[in-house]
């Protein structure tokens, strides 16, 4: 049995979905994205494939759905005009339905011309005085298709099964539907309207039938040429916002450039020319970097001139022939002292603006030089550098810190000593070894004891180290000591964030 399908058009509104909860899927999605990132590229690019990719397709839904209940709607006022051409010839005499043999239309009489027309009484519990409505809409009923209750239909249904079931809406009401009929789904007018001969009534429903095959065909090329245009317009939107993206964060590309150029130190300053939202940022900076460059080198020079102006007296109070042996291991080791606190203090560290240094260059000029210091050793100095390695900080502490602990290699080495300079996972690696004695477990822990003087380390060992501890320290590096599987003696391990 066939059932009766109200024709409904369920129409999306963007603005609707977007006010009820679009933004709440939204949000949600965002917080499921690896935002870790942190990249305004990354939210610019989502952002515009969210409006390219969600947008255009719902605005496609929301034109299609349109262009469908339009279309069906002019195929309804087409059926209803059809409807008033054929009650306009009908007529009624003796209680009997009276047709002309040929319509206007000339669809309804060929057969199986795809517009079909039925006129059926109404069932008497659906007469107007006894129907049914609730609140405005009409209380629409299946109405059995019987050869005794159609009273005529046109000459293009003669060939055709008639649907078991039409619907009867109230007299003076119409129903826009869907049924089947021969196997295929048509659309249905249908309404209801009653003769008045001799003061009695005489109710009928006529039933205007059309193929929808011409509707689904207009719809389905419609269909097509829509989204394949929204497929073009979804590719040429991609592309523009590419596009524009790259146009849009150059300039934040160029800063970067700079500024890792600084960190090199192939450059001093930002020198390029930037938009104005981000001209007053690159001017702070170039501030930043010239007043930090300055306090660095009146500190430095300062530092220096209280180095000399205490080195001096103590040398002239240790010259001093009536002192006695303790008095001088005491001004000894305040010299020392002294020393090591001026180089810790000297120290760049966090406060510097971590200007790139090459390592490659500074570490082949340390092995040149300690290798003519020690020539009397012969010792065999061999070194590996990454060629990209930088050190993001000050030359001199970089100088420093190699230095001593090449240093006390050689002064430990019998004959080799290794230098091997390594990036791995954004680390930077200092790793030198010797083959001399090596450090014992015992002296290891010792050395990284807070409040341990420099002067209790090994021989070979001493005051370099507690300033290397303390500069690797101020750079929020690593220090490690182990015994060199390869040369036998101790192996020194300097790690460095490049972040």
């Amino acid at each position: 049995m066939a059932l009766l399908k109200p024709f409904v058009v369920k129409d999306i509104n963007s603005n609707d979905l977007i006010n009820s909860g679009m933004s709440k899927y939204f949000n949600k999605l965002l917080s499921l994205l690896p935002w870790q990132v942190n990249s305004l590229k990354v939210r610019l690019i989502f952002s515009a494939l969210f409006m390219i990719v969600v947008m255009l397709p719902i605005i496609g839904i929301t034109l299609n759905n349109a262009f469908d209940k339009q279309l069906k709607s002019a195929i309804k006022n087409e059926l209803k005009a059809q409807s008033f051409s054929i009650f306009s010839v009908a007529e009624v005499e003796n209680k009997q339905l009276l047709m002309p043999e040929q319509l206007l239309e000339n669809q309804f009489n060929v057969i199986q011309s795809g517009l079909y027309a039925l006129i059926a009484t109404i069932p008497e519990p659906l007469i107007p005085n006894l129907a049914v409505s609730y609140s405005s809409k009409p209380y629409i009923k299946q109405a059995a298709v019987t050869e005794s209750s159609i009273l005529w239909k046109s000459h293009s249904l003669l060939a055709l099964p008639l649907p078991n079931q039409l619907p009867s809406p109230e007299i003076g009401k119409s129903f826009f539907s869907e049924q089947q009929l021969d196997g295929k789904i048509h659309l249905v007018y249908s309404f209801s309207a009653s003769f008045n001969e001799e003061g009695q009534e005489f109710p009928i429903t006529l039933h205007i039938i059309k193929d929808q095959s011409e509707f689904l065909s207009v719809a389905s090329e419609f269909k097509q040429k829509l989204w394949t245009w929204l497929g073009v317009l979804m590719v040429l939107f991609i592309v523009v916002q590419i596009v524009w993206l790259i146009w849009t964060l150059k300039p934040l590309n160029k800063l970067k450039n700079e500024l890792v150029n600084i960190e090199k130190g192939n450059k001093n300053s930002l020198q390029e020319t930037y938009p104005v939202e981000l001209e007053q940022v690159t001017i702070q900076l170039n501030a930043l970097l010239n007043t930090e460059q300055n306090q660095r080198k009146r500190y430095r020079h300062a530092l220096a001139d209280l180095a000399h102006s205490l080195k001096t007296p103590l040398a002239v109070i240790q010259s001093q022939s009536e002192l006695s042996a303790s008095s001088k291991e005491q001004l000894t080791s305040i010299s020392r002292m002294i020393e090591h606190q001026l180089k810790r203090a000297q120290s760049a560290g966090e406060s510097s603006w971590h200007l790139g240094i090459e390592v490659k260059g500074v570490a082949e000029k340390l092995v040149n030089t300690l290798a003519k210091i020690y020539q009397e050793k012969s010792l065999d100095i061999e070194i590996k550098v990454n060629e990209k390695a930088i050190f993001k900080g000050d030359e001199s502490d970089l100088m420093e810190i190699l230095g001593n602990v090449l240093d006390n290699a050689c002064k430990a080495a019998k004959q080799q000593v290794s230098l091997n300079i390594e990036v791995k996972n954004k680390q930077l690696l200092f790793i030198i070894a010797d083959d001399g004695v090596g450090i014992s477990e015992q002296q290891r822990q010792t050395i990284f004891k807070r409040g341990v003087r420099a002067d209790t380390y090994q021989k070979g060992h001493g005051i370099g180290l507690a300033i290397v501890r303390d500069l690797v320290s101020s750079y929020h590096g690593n220090l490690q000591i182990k015994a060199s599987p390869e040369l036998k003696g101790a192996m020194f391990i300097i790690t460095f964030e490049m972040n």
